[in-house]
């Protein structure tokens, strides 16, 4: 057993969202690490999944919108919030020039 660190191992380039699952389990149970750098959902992208979302933002700056009912979450590290079972949602904004890291928890209920 070795300590991994959700800060670590990021790469100098990042053209995409670096998105990677740390663990997973029964039920569609996963832990994913992301990293943003000034990435946003395309424009008219929504994400709609099955599974319940809980997101803690560690470092960096974010905005999230949502639909029914509409609402925008400017999000600052610490801030988390939870995201219902096919609640559409996507990400505004994220901090350009340095790295926002999420840590998002997906679950069924």
């Amino acid at each position: 057993m070795e300590p991994n660190n959700l800060f670590g191992d990021i790469p100098a380039q990042l053209p995409e969202e670096l998105l990677q699952t740390l663990f997973s389990g029964a039920k569609g149970f996963r832990v994913e690490r992301i990293v943003s750098r000034g990435h946003s959902s395309p424009d008219g992208f929504w994400y709609e999944q099955d599974e319940e979302e809980w997101v803690l933002l560690l470092s960096g700056a974010a905005e999230l919108e949502c639909q029914d009912p509409p609402q925008r979450l400017r999000l600052a590290p610490g801030d988390c919030v939870a995201i219902a079972a096919r609640r559409r949602h996507r990400v505004v904004w994220t901090a350009p020039g340095r790295d926002s890291v999420w840590l998002a928890v997906f679950y069924e209920k």
